[in-house]
């Protein structure tokens, strides 16, 4: 017995290692192995048979993927291999059908590959002929003709092919011998024939044995005990109008719809009475339908689905009282009805996708299963709304769901997919399934300021690390990608570099000045500022930041003129004959601040009562209040404050000395009494005395030069006029004209001086051509006029020149105070 059970085993393996194969067709591979393979059987090797490395199912998780409840073959992934994970029963998970197999996906990731993989499962004998009953009990009437037939239950083996039940043995065979009918569909009809007449005087009861033998190696079987009860008088068994019945039933049709009806007939008068029976129902068609004992009515008695079962074949018997039979066979179709929802089933999914994905990237694998046939099992998969996503279809019941336009995700940050799977059905049925896809960011956005440019104001004389200003930056991306930074372009200010003068704090962009600022120095300068983001590689931009330096009243005011020093005194000189507002002298004063720091007023710090003199509060002008009278001092000291608009106020002071006298004598002792110091170098005053003889030598030369030629001018006209009476009127035409079409001449008025700008020129009135006629008239006139034109011409230069001499005589005694300029500037008024 060991020795056969060791031989069993070993030729088992022999099959199991001859029927395992692999073959891959069309992105598919297919193995095949036997059934009742032990937990964690070798089923294949599929790392060498789609050609991956171990390593890739390591890094792609790779994973079995199957929609059925029970997940029968496992994946090792360090090996690649697969092995049996559960007990895989042929008959339980195939039932009668030969042919069986398992399908399940095999999915990677990063990237996502999908590979079907199917799985024969091979039969082996592993269940005996099983008899419905143990004890088959047969009414015969003894009348019985030999050759009659008994039909006898059927034994039942789940194995398929060579398994399965091949014949059956009778056991003795004195009476009765077989007859054994093979089926369309392979089953086998058993029948009971009687070979020699039964005598029920003689024995009443015959007891034989039934044995069903499968043709498996081993040989399996199994035993019936036929116990036959020999009956007196009935000669005609029952007849069924057909040799079988066909009929349809739709799936979940209500309990007790009914199904078909069987009839037979007997020809025996006092045997009418016939009984219908199922003849060994299995289990499910006990559940499912019942047959009434004495109408023959088929009905449903539980819930029919056709995913389960799509046919179903019913033997019936028809007994007599006398106990004679007949069998017949229905036939019942199941009618699929349309009452599965599509099942949606997410294979993979990677729940977040970075925002520049190019087309076609694989979002999601899924399975969709619909167990109904025909249009009520075709599924279509869709998408709910207008998405960037599409649909692809990739194996039998698998969907791709793929990108299908470009992705911004500060656009739209999140997707929610709802997959829709809808059948063909009539109504149809759908079911959906929403998927929750996150964008990831991309440093695609560089930062971006919210002004072109700044204007900055800092008040000048701050104290350094004073905050300036602040500058914003916004990045649309998110993360690392929007974690905006800010820096100072490089560049130089007056030969420095433009950090030591401002600073920025890199995280805030608030703008901090480094050092002072002096308005005097510096009133403005322009920095570049740059928004950089932290993502890989960064991306930045720039701004302006003009930064304007407001004044502050920090400068007082300074004295141009008259001009203060320690080595002479400045005096100013008035007539006693002055008029009422006569100028005496003009301080001039500058504030090098700007804006209203820099707007100057002045006035007189001491005024008496009858002041003589009065500054002008604008302009700074010195002039007579009133005139000059024998009461007042021939010495004015006046002290002018020159004061600026700001806040505070700053102010400067100026001694101004004024004489009142008409002559030069009367003021010497005056001027001598004044504080100045008498050191003081006399070689300008020399220069200057020496530079108004040069002139006045060259100015007499040239006024006798002019006299000379004026007058030889002047006797030369004498002569031409004297003679003019003799010569004939001739009108002038300007030559730009012919003569006789002047239309108009103007007049004008004409004021010159030796100063251009006090010039004036007057338009009087037009002439009419007529007016030349008497240009003979107005020759002499004109004549006239030149004449005393050259005339005042000559007193004119004259005047020009002592006018030169005065100038620069005054020029003396505002820069040496000697007192022959003082003599000189005497000499030239009188």
């Amino acid at each position: 017995m060991r020795r056969k059970g060791f031989f069993q085993t070993w030729l088992l393996c022999v099959v199991m290692a001859l029927t395992v194969s692999a073959h891959l067709v069309e992105g598919q591979i297919r193995y095949t192995i036997p059934e009742e393979m032990t937990v964690g059987s070798f089923v294949g090797n599929i790392g060498t048979d789609l050609g991956l490395e171990p390593k890739r199912l390591v890094s792609g998780k790779a994973r079995v993927f199957t929609t059925g409840d029970s997940e029968y073959v496992g994946l090792d992934r360090e090996k690649g291999h697969l092995i049996v994970k559960e007990r895989i029963d042929r008959e339980q998970l195939c039932g009668e059908l030969s042919a069986c197999s398992t399908s399940f996906n095999v999915i990677l990731e990063n990237p996502i590959e999908l590979y079907r993989v199917n799985v024969d499962i091979l039969d082996i004998n592993d269940n005996s002929p099983v008899f419905p009953r143990g004890e088959i009990e047969i009414e015969i009437s003894e009348l019985a003709p030999p050759g009659a037939r008994f039909s006898l239950e059927s034994a039942i083996d789940p194995d398929v092919g060579r398994n399965t039940l091949q014949t059956y043995i009778l056991h003795p065979t004195d009476n009765f011998n077989l007859n054994i009918q093979s089926r369309a569909d392979g089953s086998k009809n058993v029948e009971m024939v009687l070979q020699t007449a039964l005598d029920r005087e003689q024995k009443t009861n015959h007891y034989l044995t039934l044995t069903a033998v499968d043709g498996g190696k081993p040989q399996r079987s199994g035993t019936a005990k036929i116990h036959i009860l020999v009956l007196d008088v009935n000669d005609n068994a029952p007849v069924f109008s057909q040799s079988s019945y066909k009929t349809s039933v739709v799936e979940n049709a209500a309990k007790g719809t009914f199904v078909t009806t069987v009839s037979a007939t007997d020809a025996d008068e006092t045997n009418y009475n016939i009984q219908y029976y199922f003849e060994h129902p299995s289990a499910t068609v006990k559940a499912l339908f019942t047959i009434d004992s004495e109408s023959g009515e088929v009905s449903v008695k539980g819930e029919i689905d056709y995913e389960k079962h799509k046919q179903f074949k019913i033997k019936v018997t028809a007994k007599d009282h006398g106990g004679l039979t007949d069998s017949s066979e229905i036939l019942i179709d199941v009618i699929d009805a349309n009452d599965i929802t599509p099942k949606i089933t997410i294979m993979s999914f990677s729940g977040a996708l970075p925002e520049d994905a190019g087309l076609g990237t694989v979002v999601a694998i899924i399975n969709i299963q619909d167990l109904d046939s025909g249009d009520n099992g075709r599924v279509t998969c869709s998408l709910d709304r207008d998405l960037p996503f599409k649909i692809e279809s990739s194996l039998t019941n698998d969907y791709s769901l793929v990108t299908d336009s470009t992705l911004d995700r500060e656009q739209t940050q999140e997707y929610n997919i709802t997959i829709t799977a809808a059948d063909g059905g009539s109504p149809p049925l759908s079911s959906k399934e929403t998927l929750t896809l996150k964008i990831s960011d991309v440093n695609d956005h560089a930062p971006q300021f919210q002004q072109q440019t700044y204007n900055a104001y800092v008040l000048e004389n701050n104290s350094p690390s004073v905050s300036i200003i602040s500058v914003k930056a916004e990045d649309a991306d998110w993360g690392p990608n929007a974690r905006v930074s800010y820096f100072v372009a490089g560049g130089y200010l007056n030969g420095d570099p433009l950090t030591s003068y401002i600073s920025i704090n890199s995280d805030s962009g608030v703008i901090y000045a480094v050092k002072s600022f002096d308005f005097e120095q510096l009133k403005s300068f322009r920095i570049q500022v740059k928004a950089q983001d932290g993502g890989s590689p960064p991306l930045s931009s720039n701004t302006t930041l003009n930064i304007f330096i407001q004044d502050q009243n920090d400068n007082a005011p300074q004295i141009l003129y008259p001009v203060q020093t320690s080595s002479s005194v400045v005096a100013e000189m008035v007539p006693r004959s002055a008029d009422v507002g006569y100028l005496v002298t003009k301080v001039v004063a500058v504030d090098v601040d700007s804006g209203q720091n820099a707007w100057l007023s002045y006035k007189l710090q001491k005024a008496t009562d009858r002041a003589l003199f009065e500054v002008g509060a604008q302009n700074g002008e010195i002039r007579t209040v009133r005139q000059v009278t024998d009461k007042d001092a021939v010495k004015h000291r006046l002290t002018v404050v020159v004061e600026d608009n700001g806040q505070p106020s700053r102010s400067a002071t100026v001694i101004v000395n004024v004489a009142v006298a008409d002559s030069f004598p009367e003021v010497i002792s005056e001027f001598t009494n004044f504080n100045h110091d008498t050191t003081y170098s006399d070689n300008l005053t020399f220069y200057l005395i020496l530079a108004l003889a040069v002139v006045s030598v060259l100015f007499i030369f040239s006024l006798i030069a002019i006299i000379s030629v004026k007058i030889y001018r002047w006797r030369q006209n004498r002569l031409f006029y004297k003679s003019a009476p003799n010569l004939p009127v001739i009108p002038y035409y300007p030559p730009v004209y012919a003569d006789g079409t002047l239309q108009r001449v103007y007049n004008y008025e004409m004021c010159g001086t030796t100063d251009s700008r006090m010039s004036d020129i007057k338009f009087v009135r037009p002439y009419s051509q007529n007016t030349l006629v008497n240009m003979s008239r107005a020759g002499t006139v004109q004549r006239e006029k030149k004449e005393q034109e050259e005339e005042d011409d000559l007193s004119l230069e004259v005047r020009l020149f002592f006018t030169v001499l005065t100038d620069l005589a005054f020029i003396c005694t505002r820069c040496c105070h000697s007192v022959q300029c003082y003599v000189l500037v005497c000499l030239l008024n009188s």
